[in-house]
């Protein structure tokens, strides 16, 4: 995804995302925007969940928020390519009892830089790279790879939950309010058709992902029928101390390998993806993958599209940086699942079917299904299954509005090796998400 795209994606997830900047000074090749972005979420589950081990059964409400803003721009260079650049901070909270999973206790706030980078776009300068064939940036921004099966930016935000080290990031962690990587370099070749390529390094300094360090190598070819993609994954290094905790200290050397595709094929109404990713671990090899088919019926009212998605992610696999790039349940899979009770995209298989459609230009409703089912029982068992009812409504340019309501019912309770306590009925599930944008 390019820099510009990144620029219209909003934090936490949909696809019809709107322009979040306003331009301040625009004069010959000078260009300064004020960036905006407000997102408030209000969210209740009648069930809890034993993941941080300090909920009890009974129901969580909490809010969650945040504001990021800042000044973006480019300046041309007479024709030797576009310099450009953000500075952008985020102010986040939680409030309330904090989230049915105990990652936030309501007690959350923080300010902090989200954004800062500078990069440098070759314009026409290598035609037979295309335009901005060359792109080369550093600093602090949002990385991601394919459609983020394994790298879409740092999005997991936790609070104030005691793990026996301080892992808060502010809290607002559905929302996920910050989402850059804290230091990258990335080296981009190639323009929007035929072989490009990437060469980056990142390293988080989020404590959850214990402040991996890596490097990566991505191949792709775009054609009007779809893009292929091939991805190196080195793990550097890691922080010891925090992976200890979180049981990632085999993600040190850690290689993974992904194979990719997205397109239609030439035929009209049909989208079709998969991916298969391989992954070396001292203890062995480990893999996740997945088939998805889309298809629109663009001749019927309101135009729906019908999707079915399988995907697999063995019993060790590291999901990485995994996030929500192309709308709900992908690929934060289920609303509660994804965020609550698990499975956090391993040692499980899961159906997904969905189903959404446009009324009106700025108006989307969608259904979401997911029949989750773990690999490993003696790793304890996250299985069950989510319907998601949603809407997606863009007021105007500058308001957005989705509610949301979901059903989860898992296969076991905590007591039986899962993760829902009080038992295993079904859990209501209830949000409202509002942002601005300017």
């Amino acid at each position: 995804m390019s820099h510009s795209l990144l620029a219209l994606a909003i934090g936490w997830a949909i696809g019809a995302s709107p322009v979040v900047a306003h331009e301040l000074y625009n004069q010959g090749e000078s260009v300064l925007n004020a960036d905006l972005e407000a997102v408030f979420a209000a969210i209740r589950s009648s069930e809890n969940y034993a993941l941080m081990g300090n909920r009890s059964a009974g129901s969580s409400s909490w809010r969650e928020g945040y504001v990021k803003y800042g000044l973006s721009g480019s300046q041309g260079l007479g024709g030797n390519g576009t310099l450009y650049g953000a500075f952008n901070l985020v102010s986040s909270g939680t409030w309330g009892d904090g989230d049915a999973a105990g990652v936030t206790l309501g007690s959350e706030r923080r300010t902090a830089v989200e954004d800062a980078y500078l990069g440098w776009r070759s314009g026409n300068l290598f035609p037979a790279l295309g335009e901005d064939g060359v792109d080369i940036s550093g600093g602090r921004q949002v990385i991601v790879i394919g459609d983020g099966f394994l790298i879409q930016g740092d999005p997991v935000n936790f609070g104030d939950v005691d793990l026996g080290a301080d892992f808060d990031r502010g809290g607002a962690y559905y929302l996920a309010a910050r989402k850059a990587f804290d230091q990258t370099a990335a080296l981009r070749l190639g323009g929007n058709q035929g072989l490009r390529g990437d060469l980056i390094w990142l390293k988080s300094d989020n404590r959850y992902q214990a402040e991996t360090e890596l490097a990566i190598g991505n191949l792709e070819h775009v054609s009007e029928a779809g893009t292929l993609g091939l991805t190196w994954i080195r793990a550097l290094d890691v922080n010891q101390r925090y992976a200890e905790i979180l049981g990632l200290e085999e993600r040190d050397d850690m290689d993974t390998v992904s194979l990719r595709g997205r397109g239609s094929l030439g035929v009209e109404n049909l989208e079709l993806a998969a991916e298969y990713v391989t992954q070396d671990k001292d203890s062995g090899d480990e893999n996740a993958w997945y088939l998805e088919g889309s298809w629109t019926f663009a001749d019927l009212p309101w135009s729906p599209t019908a999707t079915y998605r399988y995907s697999r992610f063995s019993e060790a696999f590291d999901p990485l940086f995994y996030g929500f790039s192309r709308g709900y349940g992908t690929w934060f899979q289920g609303e509660v699942a994804a965020n609550y009770s698990g499975p956090f995209n391993s040692n499980a298989q899961v159906h997904h079917v969905g189903l959404k459609a446009t009324p009106r230009d700025n108006l989307t409703l969608g259904a979401l299904y997911f029949d989750f089912n773990t690999l490993d029982d003696e790793r304890g068992n996250l299985g069950g299954r989510e319907l998601d009812l949603y809407a997606e409504w863009m007021v105007n340019d500058h308001l957005l509005i989705s509610p949301l309501i979901g059903f989860y019912q898992p296969d076991r309770s905590a007591e039986e090796g899962g993760l829902q306590l009080g038992g295993k009925g079904t859990n209501t599930y209830l949000q409202l998400v509002v942002g601005t944008f300017f």
